[in-house]
């Protein structure tokens, strides 16, 4: 009698987690419509999808194995979620990238340079960063060039001047200012001729930017930006440390995490509104590039990208394809968007151990009728 009674708790028990499990995911499953500006807490679940993932996919394995009919349950949940699982992974195979391509491919970086801080605490080896950043990018020979958190001064501050010899092209976006002429934003630096050039500015601080390039008798329009992060900074890690360790201080911690964060969703979302309408007033092909700071389960992600962009890693990469570093291991917030004139024809992720960051390298090339 005591076994059957302690079968049906813990019968019960699975079957409550499995429904909250697969509750919170089909929550997940509303973010392409849920504009974060108004529904903050959605941002969360963009966050949380694929842990959901992997929770629902052995609540299936449980429950096929325990009692198959209600396997049906996390599984009418997988089918829903399609949209969220299939821009979770890629699965191509992985080719080369060289400096030897194809003429008719454009090839684009984008990478969040950190502010050339680097991540060595050697100030003597942090001094080498500038010229190994620059370095690694040339080893990819690419036509255009985006980097986010980019800062340049005059006299020996002067990193415009870093690029310029191989790339004589350029459009500052100039966010930030400090005395001494100092500037730091978003920058495009190009091989090709720049015909024209715009900036869009936020509400708060930072700015969409683009150029308009000519690549043989084609123009085609490259957009850039850094939309809102989190903005944590030194203690707000050693918060979210307290969290996972459980500290005495643990609610005061994730009281300041979140606040932080729901600010960070709340203007993403605003953010989001404004990329979308300006890169479909683009009178030419374009592709948009940067650090969105959100991933792809989110609604930045989904309305930017909506349904005529592609995703360059999705085409090309492979696995989760984490591009920020810290924090966690699923965080790929850093993207390559072209529109479908495009074809994508290589992608890779490069971890150079020289920001916080991967840099992003594509190939892409016009569709000709």
């Amino acid at each position: 009698m005591a076994k059957t009674t302690a079968r049906k708790w813990v019968k019960a028990f699975f079957m409550l987690l499995s429904f909250i499990v697969v509750f919170l995911f089909l929550i997940t499953c509303l973010t392409p419509w849920l504009n974060p500006s108004v529904f903050w807490w959605i941002g969360f679940c963009g966050i949380i999808a694929p842990h959901l993932l992997v929770l629902l996919l052995f609540s299936f394995l449980f429950w096929l194995i325990v009692k198959p009919k209600l396997a049906l349950i996390p599984l009418v949940a997988l089918c829903i979620g399609y949209q969220q699982i299939s821009v979770l992974f890629a699965y191509n195979s992985k080719d080369k990238m060289n400096k030897n391509r194809s003429l008719k491919d454009l090839r684009i970086v984008s990478w969040n340079i950190q502010s050339f801080n680097g991540l060595n605490e050697t100030k003597t080896l942090r001094k080498h960063v500038k010229t190994d950043i620059v370095k690694s990018i040339r080893e990819y020979d690419p036509d255009i060039v985006c980097l986010q958190e980019f800062n340049s001064a005059v006299g020996d501050a002067n990193n415009i001047g870093l690029f310029k010899d191989r790339y004589p092209y350029y459009f500052f976006s100039k966010d930030y200012t400090r005395k001494n002429n100092y500037y730091s934003g978003c920058i495009v630096f190009s091989k090709l001729p720049i015909i024209d050039s715009g900036k869009i500015k936020y509400p708060i601080a930072e700015s969409l930017i683009y150029v308009d390039v000519k690549k043989g008798n084609d123009t085609i329009r490259v957009f850039t930006t850094h939309l809102q992060s989190f903005k944590f900074k030194k203690a707000d890690y050693e918060d979210i440390e307290k969290i996972k360790q459980q500290d005495e201080d643990v609610f005061p911690a994730s009281k300041n995490i979140v606040q932080k964060m729901k600010i960070a969703f709340q203007r993403r979302g605003k953010q989001a509104l404004i990329v979308k309408k300006e890169i479909d007033k683009s009178p030419f092909p374009s592709v948009i590039c940067g650090d969105f700071n959100d991933v792809p389960n989110s609604y930045t992600y989904f309305h930017i990208r909506s349904n005529n962009r592609s995703d360059a890693f999705l085409k090309k990469g492979f696995g989760i394809g984490r591009t920020f570093l810290a924090l966690a291991l699923t965080l790929r917030i850093d993207y390559i968007l072209p529109d479908k004139d495009f074809a994508v024809n290589k992608f890779d992720l490069v971890d150079e151990g020289l920001s916080d960051h991967s840099m992003l390298v594509a190939d892409l090339s016009l569709h000709k009728l």
